[in-house]
């Protein structure tokens, strides 16, 4: 799924209107319809709502879902913001259709001091959409701030109001913070990263029914993976496949202090489809390796606490290098000289980025197409400080360029940076992965799959997304307050078979 600026969904909707043909007034309504389904899907006919428009479309959308939740006998009221005098011609429209409804209570607002909420009513955010960018003030910013401080529900239609979405947001901006946003379409660049993000709430993106080949013309450098991409790039397992065919993992690992991060990441390998897995690990390790995890091989250190030594790499598929490995002058070494040497794809984690954080010309020697997994920190460890989240994701573009590297920026939704600039966020996952110990499964599922015969690009996108999913679905037992890396490990398995079960559904259905 493209995500689009402001610019180019308005582009799509004028497409769309002169081409289908629809009169504007009828996609509002088109609009209006799947978000009352989906509200009513969610809350049933026997919720209160209120619905806060302003005098635009948005506020417009606002007036068409007031109606038709009227119309299947919804408690419901109408609070428009009169803060300019000018109104869109459909929202006019949609007004003069709503006071032809005599039990609907229409308000006008002038002054704050008007606007009443109602305890437990869910407020539906109709004031702003996606046109803003300057902050809001007066009778706007005073009602998002009554809005903020009540403890109703808020279901943001398109945009929280006064959130801007192609751009940066300044701190302290007056933003609606919304329990659910109903976005149109297709995601908000903004919504993904943390400082929109926190106002978004749960996000729920809308087919309202854009021309599709208008969009598939449109250019744009940010992706939204969903599940029909990631299940398309599966490969199932022959009948008369055997260990060799799925490949062998080489994971350097571990020290004194952090074999946990080893194991994990070694166990995650294995869950993940490599056909063999050699975990090279210093000899402080040697026990718990092989008693915790016993379809792993070992290839022991010649030192005890940290990695200082590197073994023969001709028989190996894929190679995971940093979780828990330490930072050892010994270390640095080995890792210098697997980059000069590795005779195949690699994956650099934790203490490998941290190593090559105090080493940056070891960039350059990078083979093409290895993959970076560095949280925020680590990335600006490898680049420099970012005072945003959008300066952080240029940058990373700018670094895979440059070197023909793939960087898996970790957050909420995981970017994922190509060597083309390209970006591919991820959707699931969530809260519930901000636990030490599931950056190091992550390592181990990319690392599989790597050898398991996945190219880079694929195994990035199957290894963050199967990541994220397998945690989804550990959540049905599993509160996000007590989710363990282990746990997402432990549902690896249930994510490839959900996977799975949609590849086979879209091969039947096509």
């Amino acid at each position: 799924m493209k995500i689009l600026s402001a610019a180019e969904i308005r582009e799509a909707d004028q497409y769309t209107i002169a081409h289908e043909p629809i009169a504007s007034i009828d996609l509002m309504e088109r609009v209006a319809s799947a978000c009352t389904e989906y509200i009513l899907e969610m809350h049933g006919p026997d919720e209160k709502f209120i619905v806060v428009c302003g005098k635009g479309n948005n506020g417009g959308d606002g007036l068409a879902i007031a109606r038709m939740l009227v119309h299947v006998a919804c408690p419901v009221e109408v609070f428009i913001l009169e803060y300019i005098e000018s109104s869109s011609p459909d929202f006019i429209s949609n007004l003069e259709l709503l006071k032809k409804i005599p039990s609907l209570q229409i308000y006008h607002i002038r002054h704050s001091d008007e606007f009443k909420i109602k305890e437990k009513v869910i407020i539906i955010d109709a004031i702003l959409g996606t046109g803003i960018n300057k902050p809001t003030a007066g009778l706007i910013a005073e009602v998002i701030s009554l809005i903020n401080n009540s403890k109703n529900k808020v279901i943001a239609i398109d945009v929280p109001s006064g959130l801007p979405v192609d751009e940066p947001m300044p701190k302290k901006w007056p933003v609606i913070s919304a329990t659910v946003t109903l976005t149109f379409q297709q995601p908000k660049l903004a919504f993904l990263f943390p400082e929109g993000g926190e106002y978004v709430g749960q996000l729920k993106v809308l087919n309202i029914g854009l021309d599709a080949d208008h969009i598939a013309s449109m250019q744009s450098a940010f992706y939204f993976l969903q599940d029909s991409d990631i299940s398309s790039l599966l490969i199932s397992r022959g009948r008369f496949a055997h260990k060799g065919t799925f490949g062998h993992s080489l994971l350097f690992s571990g020290s004194l202090g952090k074999m946990g991060a080893a194991l994990l990441s070694s166990h995650a390998c294995v869950r993940s489809g490599t056909g063999l897995l050699t975990a090279h690990i210093p000899r402080c390790g040697y026990e718990i390796m092989q008693t915790s995890l016993p379809e792993a091989m070992v290839s022991l250190d010649s030192t005890e606490e940290h990695i200082s030594s590197l073994p023969a790499l001709d028989k190996y598929t894929s190679i995971g290098i940093g979780p828990g490995m330490g930072t050892h002058a010994d270390t640095a070494k080995v890792l210098k000289l697997l980059i000069q040497t590795t005779p195949c794809p690699l994956v650099l984690d934790a203490d490998a980025l941290n190593i090559i954080s105090e080493n940056k010309t070891w960039l350059a020697f990078l083979p093409a197409r290895t993959i970076l997994t560095p949280h925020p920190k680590e990335f600006d460890r490898l680049t420099e400080k970012h005072t945003d989240s959008w300066a952080r994701l240029k940058s990373a573009q700018v670094l895979a360029h440059k070197h023909s590297i793939i960087i898996v920026l970790k957050g909420a939704y995981t970017a994922i940076v190509m060597p083309d600039r390209s970006v591919w966020f991820n959707s699931t996952g969530g809260p519930a992965l901000a636990k030490g110990g599931s950056g190091d499964v992550l390592t181990g599922i990319i690392t599989a799959l790597l050898s398991r015969g996945y190219a880079p690009r694929e195994a990035t996108f199957l290894g963050v997304y199967l990541h994220g999913l397998a945690a989804d679905l550990a959540l049905a037992d599993i509160h996000p307050e007590s989710m363990l890396a282990s746990d997402v490990i432990a549902h690896i398995s249930s994510a490839f078979e959900y996977l799975y079960e949609d590849k086979n559904s879209f091969s039947a259905n096509n």
